[in-house]
């Protein structure tokens, strides 16, 4: 007989009663009348919007710096407020007679801080060390281009030390750059790493005793997306691509405004060369005092020119986001002035502030920017950058999340001024932070009057919420501007809580959701989830599609819900005839016309396995060999995390289908079935 522990008998009971009631379920499952869900082939609607599933990008939650921009150097260049944020002397300073930020003969007049060291005797503690972004993400092997820019003063420091350690201060790489001489000059070493860390630092001492001044300095990796010299973290790039996204909308987001128009996001100050482009404090440092992050800074490393260059490498549409000439409304609410003489009690007062009209040229040369010919102002500084051809912008955004009639009656000049030189390009105009609401009916109504293209709607809610609205879109009129779901996530604790978590509860509840949108393609052009990437320790909101640290990175549930949507979009709207949401069941399908397929999308938000008949009405050509994709878990409380990536990830199987076909969908799933079948 064998001897088992009290608490290994008590689990081997608890297991053995979850098999009974597994197998109870199943055999009710089996035994129930399967629900019915008609798609009707023969009836096909209009064509599912090609670009319909996208993403949304905002420096949030150090998303750029730290994250997809892969400099492991903050505060490179010595430009921030505090002009050593991110740097601390070798032992308090011991080694260092001064070190301070300074400008005198600066290497450029946008580039117009350095740092200066000085110490009378040789020491190996005469030096600074760099954390990076919440420590360096250092691999074993990997190749790091160690750069910066470098003068010698008074004394005999004719060479820097560079090392590169791990948390506990053990060398893992050094190099020496050695010829200083009295004129700025660039030097470049590449070093790799002996070890893994995902918190090491960088260490640069000087050689003698004397002066030398530095700066930019950068640590970055060699593995780069298509191995760019100022390129983008590999593997988040490809979690962006494997989704196969029809957008990508940038900078933001609340960025966008800024909490003053003096911290807006200036697209312009983004481009050319990148030790030369003005940091700026980020928006989101010190917003929630629960998650403050005075060090957060934005370096414009990624830029729009990289913006526009991710956003033709993942294949998907480019959509900026523009200043309409008003700071963010959850902040200082400032106005730029509609024009010179224009004022209001919220206007800026200077006559040195812009004016609505600067904020428009913006946009004008931002177009141009873009799409335009090498002969042309902006297009030939698109040309210089390394990329001739144009980037085909189509679509832009005038204002982030603004509301109210300060919006409106900006809101139109601008967008009578974009059509008037650029026809062809699109305009997503703003309803506001809330789905609802006096605000939220009296902008609809007026950018309906105006005959706008896009309207930007935004919904961050309970699970539940996304539940009970799968119809919202059902009541739209079918000939007013096209939707577009620009941010929407659902929270597991409340908006903005630092407790919510990418639960496979708001991952299913949004996939409920989805079926709304889909079912709704011909009203809702473009959707996306927001934000899209954290840091795990440096986040500011939560919760987000992609986590990362360091080295590594995961899709949470809910990005698998939208890469699920986004990979099976189809080409044709199907009707489908059942109430979409009744018993927790939720229905869309489409026809991939490519593929030669039936896209059915079924939610079953419910612990018990639920049989469904589908039935393909008018279908040609119904194939037997059919696919499903499956997104479960029985745990609505269920996370993915960096030890366990997939605990919530896709699984794939064969069925045999048929124009009529049973299926019995898993507890609490989100299921896409795949048949061979034409219209």
């Amino acid at each position: 007989m064998l001897n088992i522990p009290a608490h290994s008998a008590q689990a081997i009971a608890k297991s053995l009663l979850a098999l009974g009631l597994l197998s109870s379920a199943t055999a009710q499952a089996q035994t129930a009348a399967p629900t019915t869900v008609t798609v009707q082939v023969n009836k096909p609607g209009k064509p599912v919007p090609k670009n319909m599933y996208g993403l949304f990008f905002e420096d949030i939650n150090f998303a750029a710096d730290g994250g997809l921009y892969p400099e492991l150097v903050k505060n490179k260049s010595f430009e921030t407020t505090e002009h050593l944020v991110g740097w601390k002397a070798l032992k308090g300073g011991a080694g260092l007679e001064t070190y301070a930020v300074l400008n005198q003969q600066p290497i450029s007049a946008t580039n117009s801080h350095f740092v200066r060291l000085t110490t009378r005797t040789a020491s190996p503690d005469a030096g600074l060390t760099n954390e990076g972004f919440r420590g360096m993400g250092l691999k074993q092997g990997a190749e790091y281009t160690f750069s910066l820019y470098a003068r010698r003063g008074p004394g005999s420091v004719n060479a820097l030390t560079v090392t590169l350690e791990d948390e506990k201060g053990n060398p893992l790489a050094q190099a020496q750059i050695s010829g200083l001489t009295t004129e700025w000059k660039k030097y470049a070493v590449p070093l790799r790493p002996s070890a893994t860390s995902s918190r090491g630092h960088l260490k640069i001492t000087l050689d003698g005793a004397g002066t030398a001044d530095l700066d930019v300095v950068s640590l970055f990796p060699k593995d780069t997306w298509q191995n760019r010299p100022n390129g983008l973290r590999t593997d988040l790039v490809q979690l962006l691509k494997d989704m196969k996204p029809g957008f990508l909308r940038f900078p933001g987001g609340c960025i966008v405004e800024g909490r003053t128009l003096a911290e807006r996001y200036q697209w312009k100050e983004t481009i050319g060369d990148v030790a030369s482009r003005v940091p700026l404090i980020n928006r989101w440092n010190m917003e929630f005092k629960h998650r403050s992050t005075p060090d957060y800074y934005q370096s414009f490393g990624l830029g729009f020119f990289e913006y526009f260059q991710l956003a033709e490498d993942i294949g998907a549409e480019p959509l900026p986001i523009l200043n309409v000439g008003m700071a963010c409304q959850f902040n200082s609410a400032e106005l730029a002035p509609m024009s010179s003489t224009a004022g209001g009690p919220n206007a800026t007062a200077n006559a040195d502030d812009p004016t609505l009209e600067t904020f428009i040229q913006d946009a004008l040369d931002l177009i141009e920017f873009a799409n335009g010919p090498a002969t042309s102002t902006w297009g030939a500084k698109r040309v210089a950058m390394g990329h001739p051809a144009p980037f085909n912008l189509k679509l832009i955004g005038i204002g982030n999340e603004q509301w109210g009639p300060q919006y409106l009656e900006r809101y139109e000049p601008f967008a009578k001024a974009v059509k008037a030189k650029y026809p062809a390009i699109q305009i997503v105009s703003s309803a506001g932070p809330s789905p609802d609401g006096e605000l939220f009916d009296k902008a609809s109504k007026r950018l309906a009057e105006l005959k706008a293209e896009y309207v930007d709607e935004h919904y961050y809610a309970k699970p539940d919420w996304f539940r009970q609205h799968v119809d919202r879109y059902d009541k739209y009129a079918r000939t007013g501007p096209k939707i577009f779901a620009g941010e929407y996530a659902a929270q597991s604790v409340a908006i903005g809580s630092p407790d919510n978590k990418n639960t496979w509860d708001c991952a299913i509840s949004e996939a409920a959701f989805m079926t709304g949108l889909e079912r709704n393609a011909d009203v809702v052009g473009m959707a996306s989830y927001a934000p899209m990437f954290a840091h795990v320790d440096a986040w500011q909101w939560t919760p987000n599609m992609i986590w990362f640290d360091n080295l590594r990175s995961y899709g949470t549930p809910n990005y698998y819900v939208q890469k699920l949507f986004s990979l099976n979009k189809g080409t044709t709207m199907l009707p489908v005839e059942n109430k979409n949401g009744q018993d927790n069941l939720f229905t869309s399908a489409v026809a991939d016309d490519q593929a030669g397929e039936i896209v059915v999308k079924l939610v079953n938000y419910s612990s018990s396995p639920r049989p469904v008949k589908i039935s393909l009405t008018g279908a040609k050509k119904v194939g037997k060999a059919g696919k499903a994709i499956v997104l479960s878990s029985s745990d609505l409380q269920a996370v993915n995390t960096l030890d366990q990536p997939t605990n919530v990830s896709p699984k794939e199987e064969k069925f045999s289908a048929g124009a009529t076909t049973t299926y019995t969908l898993a507890p609490n799933s989100f299921t896409v079935l795949r048949i061979p079948g034409k219209r």
